[in-house]
Formats: C-alpha cells, sequence, structure tokens
C-alpha cells in the first residue's frame, strides 16, 4: 500500500524521521515536501542529519500570506495526489503545510492520518491552532501525543480513530542526542562553556510582526546581561531589520546572533543551555526532555504537561516577566516524561496502520 507523506517545515522534518523509518518497513512512502521552509539551513540540513528521504516531490510554495500559501499547497500536493493515488496521506503537526495536506487529501476521498493530534492552546489568533483544529477534524487517523491531546479530541466529539501514541519527537530526540553530542561543533565553534548561556529562538508571528513584541523581547535580552545565543529565524531577521531593532543586537555584547543551525547543533545548544527562551512548541519539549527551564514567549501553550510538571513558565512579550524569569525561574517538579511515550511512538503509529488499513 502507498502512503503519501506531507512535509514542509522544520519540526516535521524531525517528526517524520523516526516514523519513515518505520512506514517503509511494511509500505511504499512517498514524500512530498511543499518548500514552506525552504532555507537551506531550515530544509536540506535537515533530511541530511536525520537521514530522510529526498523528497519524491519538492512543490517549491516558498513564503507568503497565509491565504496564498495554503491555496498554492493545496492545488500542487492535489496534482501529485491524483496521479500518485495513494492510499493514505499522513500529516504533521499544525503548520500550512498540514492543513493543505488534509484538505487536498479529504476533497479526494482519500484517508488522512494526522501525527500530533489532539493539541490545544484554546487560542484561535494563533494561525497553528486554526490549522490542527480543523485538521484534526477531517482527519481518519488521529495520532495523539498525551492524554491530555486525546481528552481535547473527545470534548470536541472525535471519538473514533483517535489513538494514544506518545510524541514522535521523544523518539527523534532520544534516537539522535548521542549522535549530537559525538558529532557537533557548536560549542567549540561558539566559544561556549555548558550552563554558562541562554539559548533563545523566536519566529511566532505574533511576536515577530508585532513591533512592540519583538522590541520588548529584544530589550529584555539585552538588560538581561546574561550571554544569549540566538539562532534568527529568516522572518525574525527581516523583521529585526524593518523595526530599526537588528541595530541593537548587533551593539549588545551579550547577544551572539547566528544564522539558524541543524538539528544536531540544535540539540546540544539545548542540552547544554543554563535555560532556554522560546516561542517554539518543539523547543518547549525538547527543553522538557532534556530537563532544561524553559521560559516561553507566549501567553499559552498547546504543551501543558510541561508547565503543570513546572518546568515551563509563560511570559509572553512582557519585558519585566521575561527578565524576572531570566534572573529567577527554576523547575519546581520533575519530568515526567513518560508523559510523552515510551520513545517508540513511531512503532505503535505504524503498527496501527499495519493493522486498520
Amino acid at each position: 500500500m502507498r502512503i503519501a507523506t506531507i512535509v514542509g517545515a522544520r519540526p516535521q522534518f524531525i517528526k517524520m524521521a523516526p516514523v519513515s523509518r518505520e512506514l517503509r518497513k511494511h509500505f511504499d512512502e512517498i514524500v512530498i515536501h511543499t518548500g514552506q521552509h525552504y532555507d537551506y539551513d531550515m530544509n536540506r540540513i535537515f533530511f541530511e542529519q536525520l537521514n530522510i528521504p529526498e523528497p519524491d516531490y519538492y512543490l517549491g510554495v516558498g513564503s507568503g500570506s497565509h491565504g496564498y500559501q495554503t491555496g498554492e499547497m493545496i492545488k500542487r500536493i492535489e496534482e501529485v495526489l491524483i496521479k500518485e493515488k495513494p492510499d493514505l496521506v499522513l500529516v504533521y503537526g499544525d503548520t500550512n503545510s498540514t492543513l493543505a495536506g488534509a484538505l487536498a487529501a479529504v476533497k479526494l476521498h482519500i484517508k488522512i492520518a494526522h501525527v500530533e493530534a489532539g493539541l490545544r492552546s484554546f487560542d484561535k489568533r494563533m494561525p497553528e491552532e486554526v490549522n490542527r483544529v480543523l485538521t484534526d477534524h477531517i482527519s481518519d487517523y488521529l495520532f495523539a501525543p498525551t492524554e491530555t491531546a486525546v481528552e481535547n479530541l473527545y470534548k470536541e466529539g472525535i471519538n473514533t480513530g483517535v489513538y494514544l501514541t506518545g510524541d514522535v519527537m521523544y523518539d527523534a530526540l532520544l534516537h539522535n542526542i548521542k549522535i549530537a553530542r559525538d558529532k557537533s561543533k557548536t560549542l567549540r565553534e561558539l566559544g561556549l562553556r555548558s550552563k554558562n548561556y541562554l539559548l533563545a529562538t523566536v519566529h511566532r508571528a505574533e511576536n515577530t510582526d508585532d513591533r512592540s513584541k519583538l522590541e520588548n523581547i529584544i530589550n529584555a535580552f539585552v538588560e538581561s546581561g546574561e550571554p544569549i545565543v540566538f539562532p534568527a529565524h529568516p522572518r525574525t531577521r527581516k523583521y529585526l531589520e524593518a523595526y530599526g531593532l537588528m541595530e541593537i543586537v548587533s551593539k549588545a555584547d551579550n547577544i551572539i546572533l547566528i544564522n539558524p543551525v541543524g538539528y544536531l547543533d540544535m540539540l546540544v545548544l539545548e542540552e547544554n543551555a543554563k535555560k532556554i527562551l522560546t516561542d517554539s512548541g518543539g523547543v518547549q519539549k525538547e527543553a522538557y526532555f532534556l530537563k532544561v527551564p524553559c521560559i516561553t514567549l507566549r501567553e499559552r501553550t498547546e504543551w501543558v504537561e510541561t508547565v503543570e510538571d513546572g518546568w515551563n513558565t509563560l511570559v509572553g512579550a512582557n519585558k519585566e516577566k521575561i527578565l524576572k524569569a531570566i534572573w529567577e525561574f527554576e523547575p519546581m517538579g520533575k519530568t515526567y516524561t513518560y508523559r510523552f511515550g515510551n520513545g517508540r511512538a513511531s512503532e505503535r503509529v505504524v503498527q496501527i496502520l499495519v493493522g486498520t488499513l
């Protein structure tokens, strides 16, 4: 049987890696890359480092407004699906590529499997929230990473095709962390000592596209006085320039601005950071798995377990809250990684497909 896997952004490449390894033992897999992330450091390097099969189709959609990007993806994905006639379309997470793949499939009456189903931030101003809710409601297989995700689906009346599998990103981290420690030279190249710096990532539109929020975040970084490694997303760089904030970053002695890094280097930077500041869902989880305190630059998170267990604090883009967390936040409990599965979520996903398709 044939399965079409649709990806387009960094977190999806990471999630796809362990699942694809298992899938190919039982199915023919067709990989469709939408081109949502087209920068080399955020795209091809992940395929190389994670040993992911080269995409069978690269659609090259690139950036644009949400409507343009999603519409172009639907059109181009549909053409491939009509040609390839897969038995199932597999989508990951909450990006525009996720929703476009699901919509193209449902219109063609092709079954849909959603890996990372049931996540909710309950904030529909976030495009990711809209993407994940709509995808869940048209999917046939809903692979939920946590019990909270299962409960969210049940509350919305989705109670068929729901499976608690664990989190495939946990699988990916367990598989790659030793490789990362052995291969990455990033700490030496940046002159960093373990637990002697903070790591920051900012990429969500709610922060980058709002001048006052991005300015608050940058000012907090500068005023903290802490060494901060800041791999800057291309969109973040664009807005730093547009808002005149790049000069502040460049002049700050404590901010180490670098280009986006590959997955292995990112794992090493995360594991050795004293604390992590981020608006990324995936980085919040990785911080939790690696037992690094996380300061989330959002008002809400879909990964509520990390907050409940005391390892993640939500500060939004409030400068005073960010500074207080940088200086004072300390985890209050243990990390209960079993809440995200046993590191074999990918096997569980494929076993379910083998048994039911």
